[in-house]
């Protein structure tokens, strides 16, 4: 058993409990999420606590008024109390699945952290049950290659949706993501709000705000839709709404265009929050989500080139570029070639011939 320290938090870690340092950026985001909506007089519950860092850290960073940490292995639960103990606090430590805690409890928690291995879907119905108006959920799903579309049979059985398997598939993911916990939200009688959408590395994360009433949840679903792709000349549209029209051919080439969906076509962030999030912490992806034009999907600068058989630009001199002529540009955490903008593709296209 060795002993580490994150952040605030000392812990045990050995081999029977799960532990990665590769992902102490994604706890740090975290912790900065929570650090700016303010988490004082908030509960919040670690659905999947493990060594029971994310806890131990949501309690002695952010000041949270009540934590419970849950896991349903015994080992990690007796490694959790044992670091709490460490750390000494009074989190409330539960052995036990996230149906059994759902079915037994009778609290609602203000904050809900999600974090498995796999995909949300199989346990979304039974936290909701845990959560009241306001209620802020976060959810990661780890099911990347899922979500992007390596796998589509599974998107479409577990999802219900059609991904893309192409330089845009994470976002799509993302948005899927949304469109699937938006669904299940509307069951409740909740909207959701994004307050912060990430996808890094293995993993895609989500931040949201439910809000009550039966408007709310109608909203939430009707900002879902479809979306179209066309790979001759990068046009890309959507049609909102729970039962959309939506060419199958591109207006503009006339080629077959590739649909997907139903995703969510609302925010994806909270500008406000990413701002207070900036001040509190400095990692890079906060800098690049909180300059990031949220808008629908983007342009990759080196596929466009070589749909154009042109050589080389850089992503710098195209958002240079789209600044002086009015238009909004920036990078995106999408892709690292990536270019959020207003301009529609027949600019875009006829920019990067140029440059």
């Amino acid at each position: 058993m060795v002993r580490i320290t994150e952040g605030k938090a000392k812990v045990y870690v050995n081999n029977a409990v799960f532990y990665n340092p590769r992902m102490k950026g994604l706890r740090d985001l975290s912790v900065s999420f929570l650090k700016a909506i303010g988490c004082e007089d908030k509960r919040v519950l670690d659905a999947t606590a493990a060594t029971g860092i994310r806890a131990i850290r949501y309690a002695k960073e952010c000041k949270a008024k009540k934590v419970v940490a849950l896991d349903i292995n015994r080992d990690a639960y007796n490694i959790c109390r044992k670091n709490i103990r460490l750390n000494r606090l009074k989190i409330d430590a539960k052995n036990m699945s996230i149906r059994e805690y759902a079915s037994n409890c009778r609290d609602k928690f203000e904050i809900v952290d999600f974090d498995p291995f796999g995909s949300p879907a199989p346990v979304l119905h039974d936290l909701l049950t845990l959560c009241g108006d306001g209620s802020i959920i976060m959810v990661t799903a780890t099911d990347t290659a899922v979500l992007c579309g390596a796998h589509a049979a599974a998107c479409i059985k577990v999802y219900g949706s059609k991904p893309l398997h192409n330089e845009l598939c994470k976002e799509v993911g993302i948005r899927i993501l949304l469109n699937y916990i938006s669904r299940t939200a509307s069951q409740f009688n909740f909207g959701i709000l994004p307050l912060l959408s990430v996808s890094d590395m293995h993993y895609m994360r989500v931040f949201a705000r439910l809000e009550f009433g039966a408007s709310n949840a109608v909203g939430s679903v009707n900002s879902n839709g479809l979306g179209s792709f066309c790979r001759k000349c990068y046009k890309f549209a959507f049609a909102r709404g729970i039962a959309p029209s939506i060419e199958g051919v591109c207006p503009t080439c006339k080629s077959k265009v590739e649909l997907f969906g139903p995703l969510w076509l609302g925010q994806l962030y909270d500008k406000g929050i990413l701002s207070k999030m900036r001040k509190n912490s400095d990692l890079k992806i906060i800098r690049t989500i909180s300059d990031e034009y949220d808008t629908l999907l983007f342009y990759s600068v080196p596929k466009i080139t070589k749909l154009l058989c042109r050589s080389s630009v850089s992503q710098r001199r195209v958002i240079e570029s789209l600044l002086r002529s009015g238009k909004e540009a920036t990078r995106t955490q999408f892709d690292i070639d990536g270019v959020k903008t207003d301009a529609e593709p027949q600019r875009i296209l006829s920019l990067i011939k140029k440059l």
